[in-house]
Parts: structure tokens; C-alpha cells; sequence
């Protein structure tokens, strides 16, 4: 096992040196296959299983994930009993508990429960938060406030006690439900119950926990739901569900997959788990046996030893695959991870292969899918085209990925006060610090990482750090390449890490409201985020200096400085820079030729302030005609932000002709434009619009009326907020349409009875609408459903469901 350990290590540790060894690693890898080979049996201790697949791999099919519904195998019953407690019985508020250790579905069940149609209508107000090990009691009555739609900027300035009191007095005279998710501690549950009035009017409170103490301490008159193990049974369902989808087991592959489901002993994510394992190969006598004669050696007779067969699934990972595993041990438990973040972090940590011409993000989307579709990642989110928007890890498995990092000395996870460790012998042999909780404890105590290429900070909530203790950081670290400190706030720009000159990537927050140009010396800096609470940003980086840099994330108002004017006698330009991915949110000013000419590759492009400036004609051209040179954008946003004055009293006039839009654009989202809807037939002529987005008055009228021939390729439509009346639509004004999504739509009278017509048409969200509209949105469900075939049924979701 200590020879699995150093080679796994070896495997690991090449990432970290990947700039170094990439011009031989075409030369060592058909050596490192045929000793792969030789070694593998060894090197996991399996005899008769081989271990991952090979590291080499050939370019995947490019394709949107299929992110199947969780299939809920056993639940119905319980399911059926939780309802029947929760819609049923006194009218005292009362708090029901769902127990079982780690990997049983306590949160599936609660999720199948909180989503039953019967629930959704006896709860007019229901709220879902995860609590977890390390919480923060602001960020859970925020959340709780966001989950019920009553969130607003003042009070995220509010302290623990006010929101407390801002939820009780929401909910006092309200029947609710709030699920509060994996809670660990009895004191857990005493630092939130004061937001939850005791009122007479059947109100329930669903906990999810590991520990029937804790239960028993919310409610000790109330018995916890003791959720079981599944039986032999429904580990065959649901094992088949996972492997064969839709279909059937072949006869010959039964009695094994039999005996591997058994061997599971009613854990759902082992069976889920190896379910994955049995996805990824040949559906064969030989290989199944294997893994059935594998997993019995590992669960014997012990549920508990479930964590061994979760080892199991991370030792068939091909090589590429396990380090992304691993790095899912950096981020907090039960924490949503945005999908574009850990790309960028996953690149800037060089772990993904160059794929021909690919591009590197491409790829590691694709690395992403593979470990969703073997079921060791989770997905939290889609967006709107499908693609996966953030996803999460059970906490089994992300309890794996820290305890191989840690063996590996691949990464360590710091969640208790700096006192408690040496960090001085601790950090010094790992190759990435990840501080989850008393960041400012951490960071204070100075500690030293001659090794260290990644520092990540978390925090549950926003802490200040001064200038003396940033002082260190360049000489701490001197090799690190990825700082992520988002989580403190800094209250200048700390110029100290302008000497880290490794860094690929930095995640920074703060009240500064300058980028100054010495971050242009970072030459290898390939994605700079920065979040301040100043309304304008000045960037003086010289980006056209930095040759690897990719992505620009701001949340201030922000223009970059242009290129030096070109000098060369030659067609070539110095100041092209092709790397270039991603620049939000910038002001219209930066759309100058001399800017996007040198950004060709650029694929998302976010622009707020003033938009009447970006259409304007000067001449006989404008701004916005510098958008159609940009061959690869496919994600533009449009915010007129018009601050002091208002939205309505700077709209733009009109929208450019559809030929002025880059041509490959596939996402579009305008807000705050109170355009015409006569305007919008522009964009129905953009031939290769799949999503589009009308947020905040994008649109004002009271009449719209369908446009023949165009949306061909629309896919998704968005509307929030605007006084729209009367809509007109039928099946050949949207052939492709799958989403609506109408938000706020408060003068809408009625959803377009033509909708039913659309035989793509799946999924319909309605979020406060009208009486009228919203019957007539049922209407078009009870046509849908009659209609469609078996495997593409309608669904409507509205909210409040009682309208």
C-alpha cells in the first residue's frame, strides 16, 4: 500500500511541474503505459481488477451533459410518512428529523419530500439551507430570507441578530417550512431556532443529521426518522437504474450484478459509486465479475467500511482524472462550486492536457463531465443551455479527496484555529494550504510554504485584513501560483503579491479602487478576479504586456487602457492577444476597435453603464459595429446602468441591425434597456441565438407581437419584469424552444395558447404571475402532457403554487 501511496504521489506531483516536463512527455508516455501495465495490480493491491485507465486518452465527443434527476429508489414510503407528518397533526410548530449516517440520502429524501406537489401547496413559504460542520449564522437566516424572496441590499449590512429578527417577524404570521440541512451539533441548532416563531399555524421545521442527539434535542417529544438501509431489492433497482438508465439488464449480467449490488449492504452512494465504475466499461461477464469479487474484498461485512469502496471507484480514475478528484478536497464541505471556477483554477494548477488545438477550459469542461457520468461529482446546477452551472461532492467523497491529498501531500485543509497547529512543520511539505475557517487566525500566525503553490482562504463570513499582516505573503510563498482570497476583504490593493511572480491566478475583495500597473510584471497571470464595493475600478494594468493572460472578472465600473498604437512596417501585430477569453464587466468606451481587434479570441464579453453610448452613431459607425469583428463571442451581456438617473430615463433608442451582432453569438442577456418590443425582431434575425435573457424592463410595452421566421435556434427565453400584456406566439415562432422562464411579469394577462405547439417545448417556470396567466399556463400543460410521448413530458412549475 506505501508503494501505491509514493506512486499515486508521483502521479500527482507531476502537475506541479508540468510547465517543466511538458516537452517530454510525449517521449515517456508509451514507457509509462507498459509500465502501467506491469505495475497496476501492485500497485493497488488487486489482484484480479485492473486499476485506472490508461492517462492517455483521445478527445471525447464534444457534447451538452445529460444530468439525469436523481433516481429515488426506497423512498416512497418514507417519503409518503414525512409528507403525511408534515401536512398532518397539530398545529403547533413542529420539528421533524431525518436521521442516518453519511451516504444513506437523507438530503434525496428531503429534497423528494420539500418538492412533493401536496408540500409545495401546504407550504405557501418554504425555504432549503445547508448548515454543515462550519456555518455562519448570518449566512444561514440570509439565505433562508433569499430562499423565500424577501432578500434586499440592506440586509446584508444587518448583523445575525437583526436578520434573526427580520425572519421571525416574516414568518409570525405565516404557515411555513424550512428545511435546514446536515446539521451537526446540538448548539447548531440553538444558535438558529430564535428566527422560527412558535405560532399556531402548522408550520414545520425538516432537519437533516447524522447524530439522533442532536434530533432528540430539537424536538424531545418528537421521534426522529430513522432512515435505513436499502434492501437487496431496491440496491438491484437502483444500481440498475444508474447503469442501464431506461433500459434492461442482460439475463447473462443479472445474478452478478446481483451479488455487487448486495455487497453494497444498502449504502446508496456505494452502489452509485460503483455504479459509475461499471458505466465506464464494457458491459461484460469478465469485467463485472471482477468488480463484484473486488467490492466484496473491500465491504466484507461491514457497511461502514463504505469509505474503501469509494476508494475503490477514485483507484479506477484514469491518472488525469484523479488529481481533479483530489482537488475537490480544497473547497468547504457541502460547498456549491461555480463550474467556471474551479475550470480556472483547474488550468491555472496545469493539470489539464493539451488536446490538439483545444482549448484548455474546453477540455477541462470535459474532464468535469467524465466524473459527473461516473458518479463521484455531483450536479447542483444547470444553466440554461444544459451545461453544468456548479456542482457539490457528497461529503464521503470529499472526505476521500482530503484524506488522499493529505497522505499525498498534495494539499491540507486547516478548519480550527492556527494555535492548534505547528504550522511551521505542517505547511512547509504540502503543495496547497486551504483555510476553512479563522482565516485571519491563519494568516497572522505568518505562516511559511517554501512550497506552496496554492493558498485558498474560505470564510462564512467577510473579515479585514490590515496591511502588516500582508506584508509576508510574498516572502512566505514565494512559488505559489494560485491565491484565493475573495473571503477577506482588503482595504487597499496589497501590492506585496506583485513579487509572487508564479501567479497563474488571484481571486481578491476589497474597498480599492485601483488596479495598479505594477500587476502587469505578473507575466504568467492567467486569471485576475476582483470584487470591490467601489462602484468604479481603474484598471491600470497593462494587459497587452501579459502574454498568458485569459480572464478578467470585475464587479466594479471598469475600462482598460488600449494597446501602445502599432509601429511595426510589418502586418503583424505585437499587442494581438489571442489568449484572451473573458472580460466582464467593462464600459462601453472599451469597445474601440483598437481593443476588440486585439481580442479575437475573446468568447464572453459583459458590458455595463451607459449603453446609449455604445449604439450611438458617431459618423457613420458606432461602438457597438466593433462587436462583429469578434468571431468567437458567444456570451455578450448588456446592462444600461445609468446611475444617479434612472434606467427609464436613459434608454437606448434602438437596437443595431442583426448583421452588426457578432455573428457566432449563442447567449444574450439586456437589462435596464426599455427598448420597444418592436425591436426585438433584431434579435430573432441572430442565426445562432440559443439563449436569451430580457431582465429588468430589457423590454417595456404592453403588446408583442410574433415574429415569422425568426429564433430559429432558440433554445431558452427569459423574461423578467416588464409590463407586458398581451403576448402572441405559436409553434413556428420558436421550432426549437426546450425553456420559458417569466419572472416577475405582473401585467401579463395570458401565456400564449401556440406554445403547445412547440414539440421541443419542456420545461415552462412561472415566478409571481398573474391568476389568468397562470391558468393559462396549466392549460398548456394538460395539452402538453396528453400529448407528448412517454420519454419527453412536460413540466410546469409555478410559484407561489397557490396562484
Amino acid at each position: 500500500m506505501q508503494k501505491a501511496r509514493s506512486t499515486v504521489g508521483r502521479a500527482l506531483h507531476v502537475f506541479d511541474h508540468s510547465s517543466k516536463l511538458r516537452n517530454v512527455a510525449k517521449e515517456i508516455e508509451s514507457i509509462k503505459v507498459k509500465v502501467k501495465e506491469i505495475y497496476d495490480k501492485k500497485m493497488f493491491g488487486i489482484q484480479s481488477l485492473h486499476g485506472g485507465e490508461s492517462s492517455r486518452r483521445s478527445p471525447p465527443q464534444k457534447r451538452v451533459p445529460m444530468v439525469e434527476e436523481e433516481n429515488v429508489v426506497g423512498f416512497d414510503d418514507e417519503a409518503r410518512k414525512i409528507s403525511s407528518r408534515l401536512t398532518n397533526g397539530s398545529e403547533e410548530l413542529e420539528i421533524i428529523s431525518i436521521v442516518g449516517m453519511g451516504g444513506l440520502g437523507k438530503t434525496t429524501l428531503a429534497k423528494k419530500v420539500y418538492t412533493d406537489p401536496s408540500v409545495e401547496f401546504h407550504f405557501y413559504n418554504r425555504a432549503w439551507i445547508y448548515v454543515s460542520q462550519l456555518y455562519s449564522r448570518k449566512e444561514v437566516f440570509l439565505g433562508i430570507l433569499d430562499s423565500l424572496g424577501l432578500i434586499t441590499d440592506e440586509m446584508y449590512k444587518m448583523n445575525d441578530e437583526k436578520l434573526a429578527g427580520e425572519l421571525f417577524s416574516h414568518l409570525r404570521s405565516k404557515r411555513y417550512l424550512v428545511v435546514i440541512d446536515d446539521v451537526w451539533t446540538m448548539e447548531a441548532w440553538d444558535d438558529l431556532q430564535m428566527a422560527f416563531p412558535k405560532t399556531a399555524s402548522g408550520s414545520r421545521i425538516l432537519l437533516t443529521t447524522r447524530n439522533t442527539e442532536v434530533a432528540l434535542h430539537a424536538n424531545p417529544e418528537g421521534l426522529p426518522h430513522h432512515l435505513g438501509f436499502l434492501t437487496h431489492e431496491e440496491s438491484w433497482e437502483l444500481l440498475s437504474k444508474k447503469v442501464f438508465r431506461k433500459g434492461s439488464c442482460p439475463l447473462e449480467l443479472e445474478d452478478i450484478g446481483l451479488q455487487i449490488a448486495k455487497k453494497c449492504y444498502g449504502l446508496p452512494l456505494a452502489i452509485v459509486v460503483v455504479s459509475g465504475l461499471l458505466l465506464k466499461k464494457e458491459k461484460t461477464r469478465d469485467w463485472w465479475k471482477k468488480v463484484a469479487n473486488d467490492v466484496s474484498s473491500y465491504v466484507a461485512r461491514d457497511p461502514k467500511q463504505c469509505m474503501d469502496v469509494l476508494a475503490l471507484s477514485y483507484k479506477h480514475l484514469p491518472d488525469h482524472l484523479k488529481v481533479c478528484f483530489i482537488y475537490f478536497g480544497v473547497f468547504p464541505e457541502d460547498f456549491e462550486i461555480p463550474v467556471w471556477k474551479l475550470l480556472r483554477l483547474w488550468t491555472s494548477e496545469g493539470f489539464i492536457q493539451q488536446m490538439g488545438q483545444e482549448c484548455l477550459e474546453d477540455t477541462a469542461e470535459e474532464y468535469l463531465e467524465d466524473l459527473v457520468d461516473r458518479n463521484v461529482v455531483l450536479v447542483a446546477k444547470k444553466r440554461a443551455n444544459g451545461r453544468i452551472k456548479s456542482c457539490r461532492i457528497h461529503d464521503m467523497l470529499r472526505d476521500l479527496s482530503v484524506k488522499m491529498g493529505s497522505e499525498e501531500k498534495f494539499l491540507e485543509v486547516f478548519k480550527e484555529s492556527a494555535q492548534n497547529h505547528s504550522l511551521s512543520s505542517i505547511s512547509k511539505y504540502h503543495r496547497r494550504l486551504c483555510v476553512h475557517s479563522h482565516c485571519l487566525d491563519f494568516i497572522t500566525s505568518r505562516p511559511f510554504g517554501p512550497n506552496v503553490r496554492s493558498f485558498l482562504c474560505f470564510a462564512s463570513e467577510e473579515m479585514e485584513l490590515l496591511r502588516e499582516h500582508t506584508s509576508f505573503l510574498h516572502e512566505a510563498f514565494r512559488l505559489v501560483r494560485v491565491l484565493d482570497l475573495k473571503y477577506i476583504n482588503f482595504p487597499r490593493f496589497p501590492n506585496e503579491i506583485v513579487q509572487l511572480v508564479h501567479l497563474r491566478y488571484i481571486a481578491l475583495s476589497g474597498n480599492f479602487r485601483v488596479l495598479p500597473a505594477s500587476i502587469s510584471k505578473l507575466w504568467n497571470l492567467e486569471t485576475l478576479i476582483v470584487r470591490t464595493k467601489s462602484r468604479e475600478l481603474d484598471i491600470q494594468v497593462d494587459i497587452w504586456k501579459m502574454s498568458q493572460f485569459k480572464h478578467l472578472y470585475t464587479s466594479g465600473l471598469s475600462c482598460l487602457r488600449g494597446p501602445p498604437a502599432k509601429t511595426r512596417k510589418d502586418n503583424e501585430d505585437p499587442f494581438v492577444r489571442r489568449n484572451i477569453q473573458t472580460i466582464s464587466t467593462v464600459l462601453p468606451d472599451c469597445c474601440k476597435e483598437n481593443i476588440l481587434a486585439r481580442t479575437p479570441g475573446l468568447r464572453k464579453l459583459g458590458i455595463r453603464g451607459k449603453l446609449s453610448t455604445l449604439v450611438a452613431a458617431n459618423g457613420d459607425s458606432s461602438l457597438f459595429d466593433n462587436l462583429a469583428k469578434l468571431d468567437n463571442l458567444e456570451t455578450l451581456k448588456l446592462l444600461n446602468d445609468t446611475f444617479p438617473l434612472p434606467p427609464s430615463q436613459c434608454q437606448i433608442p434602438g437596437l443595431p441591425q442583426s448583421y452588426k451582432f457578432p455573428p457566432n453569438l449563442k447567449k444574450l442577456t439586456l437589462s435596464d434597456t426599455f427598448l420597444d418590443w418592436s425591436h426585438i425582431s433584431t434579435l430573432g434575425m441572430l442565426p445562432n441565438l440559443e439563449v436569451l435573457k430580457l431582465k429588468d424592463y430589457a423590454f417595456k410595452g404592453t403588446q408583442r407581437e410574433p415574429l415569422d421566421g425568426g429564433f430559429r435556434l432558440l433554445r431558452v427565453l427569459h423574461i423578467g419584469r416588464t409590463n407586458l400584456e398581451h403576448w402572441n406566439a405559436s409553434g413556428h415562432h420558436f421550432p426549437r424552444l426546450q425553456q420559458v422562464f417569466l419572472k416577475h411579469c405582473s401585467s401579463l394577462n395570458e401565456i400564449p395558447f401556440g406554445l403547445v405547439e412547440v414539440p421541443s417545448l419542456q420545461n415552462m417556470e412561472l415566478f409571481w404571475p398573474t391568476p389568468a396567466a397562470a391558468a393559462s399556463a396549466r392549460i398548456i400543460q394538460q395539452e402538453k402532457q396528453e400529448g407528448d410521448i412517454k420519454d419527453n413530458v412536460f413540466k410546469l412549475v409555478i410559484y407561489p403554487p397557490d396562484i
